[in-house]
């Protein structure tokens, strides 16, 4: 049976609990769920269906057990394996302390982007289908770099770790 990680925006512990998500994917027919880290991310299990489709179950399971939902971003983990192997960062040569970031777009970008874009310690290096590869220095400001993301790519995107989709793919 497949296995798929769905990436959720704006969950924190705050507002929603862990078990509470598990129980709404459980209730839509999901199985062997499992949330890595309490900031959204859900793996599980299921027979197959267009990843859309998935998207649209998590959100309405979501919305019926917890009567809110969280834009949803669905990969399975066979892809995120290859997208993370295929270590698309390293020919942009970020510095060693740098965040490597994984951006989930809902559908591939329409318009054209002159990429590298670079700012404020961060740098957007690359789009490849529904995917945005980009590494950040951390610091004192925050996640700038989320900004030059939504600015280039929109609201609806879900940007993750390198570390964090690693884990997500180990669970």
């Amino acid at each position: 049976m497949p296995r798929y990680v769905a990436f959720l925006r704006g969950v924190s512990p705050m507002n929603a609990r862990m078990p509470d998500l598990v129980r709404a994917f459980e209730a839509a027919g999901f199985t062997r769920v499992k949330t890595v880290i309490s900031s959204g991310n859900v793996v599980f299990d299921h027979d197959g269906a267009p990843v859309d489709e998935l998207e649209r179950l998590a959100e309405q399971a979501m919305t019926d057990a917890l009567g809110k939902t969280f834009g949803t971003t669905v990969r399975p983990v066979d892809h995120l394996r290859r997208i993370v192997d295929a270590d698309h960062h390293t020919p942009f040569d970020p510095p060693a302390e740098a965040k490597r970031l994984i951006t989930f777009l809902k559908r591939p970008h329409e318009e054209p982007v002159a990429l590298p874009l670079k700012g404020e310690g961060a740098a957007i290096c690359k789009l490849e289908g529904v995917e945005v590869y980009s590494h950040y220095l951390p610091n004192d400001k925050g996640p700038l770099f989320m900004t030059m993301l939504e600015k280039t790519f929109g609201k609806q995107i879900t940007t993750r770790t390198v570390d964090t989709v690693r884990k997500c793919i180990k669970a």
